[in-house]
């Protein structure tokens, strides 16, 4: 027997992320763990930080070089990060 207040498990856990403002933390976490699997050990060892931000994401770059060469791929580095979550969730992404 079905209640009216019954919700699939996904749905309670993405409303319960929304109404406590989870999702932004959750999100940030999901970011930091896709950018060590995307990018590898290398790239990984010389980001300092990667931090989620009205939905852009700033990632700073230890080494000129390597930082040079990401900026000219943050299209495709915001796409891999918006197909691997399943959402549009990041708009823009700065290199520094």
């Amino acid at each position: 027997m079905k209640r009216h207040n019954d919700l699939p498990l996904n749905e309670a856990l993405k409303l319960f992320l929304r109404q406590y403002k989870y999702r932004s933390r959750l999100d940030q976490v999901r970011i930091k763990t896709l950018w060590e699997k995307l990018m590898g050990p290398s790239v990984t060892s010389l980001t300092s930080e990667i931090r989620l931000h009205n939905r852009k994401v700033y990632i700073t770059i230890v080494s000129a070089p390597l930082r040079q060469e990401l900026s000219y791929s943050t299209e495709k580095i915001r796409t891999l990060f918006n197909e691997h979550l399943g959402d549009e969730i990041v708009a823009d992404v700065v290199i520094r």
